[in-house]
């Protein structure tokens, strides 16, 4: 590469350093700022007056309120399996977001590029990108999570060799086999983490006649969730409220059966990786054996996952270095090279 093609990409890196990438999850929303790493890492929730629309709190403070807000005030997620469910919450969420970020900068336009979910339709990709300018930003980008994933990951994307990387996030599972910078083979399943936590609360309604929210669930799933050989002592103090008394109730539950419970949700993301291997050209299926897949997302935290797939598909499965934040850290690293983004951003 000669010195005039260099020249543009530092100065895109040196010119543009207020520039965000953003993995905008259904569960929660991680902000890269360039030049400082990861600075927000907060829940996708906002939390309104029911009557007046008044913001009353955003991420954390706002998932705080889910389950216990009285009727004047309701807590959203305007995300729905990856996708923007609400476009004027989602935009405020951004625009708090944003604004948390660059607070103390001055007045700042920035660059933002945002990850979305493979296989994301245009009318979707339009909504993410007019809320991003509605939110303040000079231009928006958007880029295939599985993409932002591989690069976070430290996976070589932009090189001859397949590599393969499974995010599973809080509304959606992204599978995909990724060479030359693009996808060669991929697969979206609406199911993730929030499917793992619904499965969880539908196996406490069956089995114990208890009802519990999803908050209940996700601590379950964290304390006591295994994909495969759950711990034979480990149980969990799971309380809500009992369907045929009314009354509060608790209920001890063993790793074995949250392990049953999620069961369902975690073959159809094996099936979605299955799938996928089955399309993937032979050349790049013998790559992928010799290197193996990795894991992103919150879902990769799951115990045992990376057991599970590698005993069922008879490959190496690695679990990424901090798979919560890979998408993030991935648009970061596709905002510092100008060429990257280029070859990346679906709407560049």
């Amino acid at each position: 590469m000669s010195r005039k093609e260099e020249k543009p990409a530092f100065t895109f890196k040196i010119g543009f350093n207020k520039d965000i990438g953003i993995d905008l999850g259904t569960a929660n929303t991680l902000v890269f700022l360039m030049g400082k790493g990861i600075v927000l890492k907060e829940p996708s929730v906002v939390a309104l007056h029911a009557h007046t629309g008044e913001l009353l709190a955003v991420g954390d403070e706002a998932k705080a309120m889910i389950g216990r807000t009285p009727s004047n005030i309701i807590a959203i997620r305007p995300l729905k399996d990856g996708v923007i469910a609400d476009f004027n919450i989602t935009k405020m969420m951004l625009k708090y977001f944003i604004s948390k970020t660059l607070k103390g900068m001055g007045i700042v336009r920035p660059r933002i590029l945002i990850g979305v979910p493979l296989g994301i339709t245009q009318v979707e990709s339009r909504a993410v990108i007019e809320a991003a300018q509605q939110a303040g930003a000079k231009e928006a980008y958007i880029i295939e999570e599985p993409i932002a994933a591989a690069i976070g990951a430290g996976l070589k994307v932009n090189e001859p060799i397949g590599n393969m990387i499974v995010d599973i996030g809080g509304g959606t599972t992204e599978v995909a086999i990724i060479s030359l910078g693009g996808i060669v083979v991929g697969k979206s399943i609406r199911v993730g983490g929030d499917e793992m936590n619904q499965s969880i609360i539908r196996y406490m309604k069956r089995t114990y006649n208890l009802e519990i929210g999803d908050r209940t669930a996700e601590e379950a799933k964290i304390h006591i969730g295994y994909a495969i050989n759950p711990s034979p002592n480990a149980t969990f103090a799971v309380r809500g409220r009992n369907l045929a008394t009314g009354m509060p109730n608790s209920v001890e539950v063993s790793a074995q059966e949250i392990s049953e419970a999620l069961a369902e949700p975690i073959n159809s993301i094996i099936e979605a990786i299955r799938s996928t291997l089955e399309k993937t050209p032979p050349e790049i299926a013998a790559d992928i054996m010799e290197t193996g897949m990795m894991l992103a997302g919150g879902g990769a935290l799951l115990k045992n996952i990376d057991l599970i797939i590698s005993k069922i598909t008879n490959m190496p499965v690695i679990i990424a270095e901090d798979p919560l934040t890979c998408v993030a850290k991935g648009t970061g690293k596709a905002l510092e090279k100008i060429s990257l983004l280029k070859k990346i951003a679906i709407s560049y």
